[in-house]
């Protein structure tokens, strides 16, 4: 008990290559390509009464909606990412021209000499 938090860096590895906790999106998707394959299942088996092809069509739906969250998990993801760089660019700019003739949000004084127009 030296006071130190042990941390698990196992995690889960689905089919033992897919560590779904450490990549971005795979939990939710899976979550999502399970909850796709009952309810593609479930109609197919409901409207032709065949087991087999509604089991087919399960796997299907599992793969379309997990393949289609992951993709726009991580295009939000990559969006969210550009907006970021984007305000932190703007934050270094302000920080750096802040106070100086340079700087956009200052007002010219009304002694100083300034461009005319």
């Amino acid at each position: 008990m030296s006071g130190e938090e042990e941390t698990n860096d196992k995690g889960f590895k689905l089919l033992g290559i897919l560590n779904i906790q450490n990549t971005p999106c795979a939990r939710e998707a899976i979550l999502h390509g399970a909850g796709g394959s009952v309810v593609f299942g479930l109609l197919h088996f409901l409207g032709t009464s065949r087991v087999k092809r509604s089991f087919d069509v399960g796997v299907a739906g599992f793969m379309v909606t997990t393949l289609g969250s992951w993709v726009y998990c991580r295009m939000t993801n990559a969006k969210v990412r550009v907006q970021q760089r984007l305000i932190q660019d703007g934050i270094k700019n302000k920080v750096m021209y802040e106070g100086t003739s340079l700087d956009p949000n200052s007002k010219p004084k009304e002694g100083s000499p300034g461009p005319s127009s």
